[in-house]
């Protein structure tokens, strides 16, 4: 039996002021309102609103119906969720009824919430690791706060990943953590170096067919549908299948002509047709797969860009002045007395994740392709 475990990144980054640099802002002393002071709010919203109804709404809704199909067989549909705290909080101040059909589909049971870090952020980069164990606790808080769950599965930002990441998740307790398929093949289950955790791998392949591919019409493969999916599942070796793609997908990155959600609601039934294919949440997966073999990974690999590493935000010296500036925000930000004006944490947190898409050029890959239908003001 091979289990595939369906994976969805939900993440909205927010933006910056355009003339944030160019009219000083950065050099005032006195800001009465932070929130306004640094982001462009009514864009914030209009994204926000336009993917809301376009992907969030109508994906939960596609989800949820192939979840209750199958709901008390045998052979279920099951999903899982990595949102970013960002997410959640623009859910809160911008589309409540987005919110409200997550914990729904939540509710179902056949739905695992992970944990990431809060901001999205590239704080497991820094060499002291305790803003990134922050950022995941507050994640892990808000979490409980929304949905009364204590996620065991752990996946950080963009999928970047060490042994040394592998080593904080194992000590704060979770039982599985995420990385990109290029390090070894990603149908099996590993284990990093000194941890009880278990790595499950990305099946960069087969996600991309759906999260890039679909649409093409200069794809050998064009039109992908379900059942041609599923019995590719089918023919996959290994003992289990992860497909981790954004949830952008549905909707926003393939829009609704492309047939992105007709694909959705038939895949359920389509792969079950299978006898040799079963789904499964990461943590399913984790606990009931052993690991193949022990499997170091010393340097950082990440799901963006060919080069899967992180010189898709380091990777050139703005990047860096950027990368080390923000750093540096965190100590005088930290001792300001408490307590802090509203906004406070708001105005050092959402400018983490501002980093990730500062891309330089034009690149093949995950992270180029992402820039496009998020429309950035850099």
């Amino acid at each position: 039996m091979t289990l595939v475990s369906l994976s969805f990144e939900v993440h909205q980054p927010i933006r910056l002021k355009k003339n944030f640099f160019w009219d000083g802002y950065m050099n005032r002393q006195v800001v009465p309102d932070l929130w306004k002071y640094y982001f462009d709010d009514p864009e914030n919203q209009r994204i926000f609103e336009r993917v809301s109804d376009k992907c969030y709404l109508p994906a939960n809704r596609a989800i949820l119906e192939g979840i209750k199909k199958l709901q008390g067989s045998n052979r279920s549909f099951k999903v899982s969720y990595s949102f970013s705290g960002v997410f959640l909080e623009e859910c809160q101040r911008y589309r409540p009824d987005v919110l409200d059909s997550f914990v729904d589909l939540v509710q179902t049971g056949m739905v695992e919430v992970l944990d990431q870090t809060y901001y999205h952020s590239l704080a497991s980069l820094y060499d002291d690791p305790q803003e990134y164990i922050e950022q995941i606790k507050m994640h892990r808080e808000l979490i409980w706060d929304i949905f009364a769950l204590r996620p065991t599965t752990f996946e950080n930002t963009e999928l970047i990943y060490s042994d040394k990441i592998a080593q904080i998740a194992d000590r704060m307790g979770y039982k599985a953590i995420f990385t990109e398929g290029v390090v070894a093949d990603p149908n099996y289950v590993y284990r990093p170096p000194n941890t009880k955790i278990a790595l499950l791998l990305r099946n960069y392949q087969l996600t991309d067919d759906i999260g890039f591919r679909f649409s093409s019409h200069n794809w050998e493969e064009y039109p992908l549908t379900a059942d041609k999916y599923a019995s590719w599942l089918a023919r996959t070796p290994g003992k289990c299948i992860n497909i981790f793609c954004d949830y952008e997908t549905f909707g926003e990155h393939q829009w609704i002509d492309t047939g992105i959600f007709d694909f959705i609601r038939s895949l359920p039934n389509q792969v079950l047709r299978y006898e040799n294919l079963q789904f499964a949440t990461p943590c399913e997966v984790a606990g009931t797969i052993p690991p193949e073999r022990e499997l170091s990974i010393e340097s950082f690999v990440s799901w963006a860009d060919l080069e899967r590493n992180t010189s898709c935000w380091l990777g050139n010296a703005l990047q860096h002045a950027c990368f080390i500036q923000q750093k540096r925000l965190q100590a005088p930000a930290k001792r300001e007395p408490r307590p802090r004006p509203p906004g406070h944490l708001e105005d050092s947190g959402p400018l983490r994740p501002s980093l990730l898409y500062l891309h330089p050029r034009r690149r093949a890959g995950r992270g180029a392709q992402l820039l496009q239908p998020l429309r950035l003001p850099l």
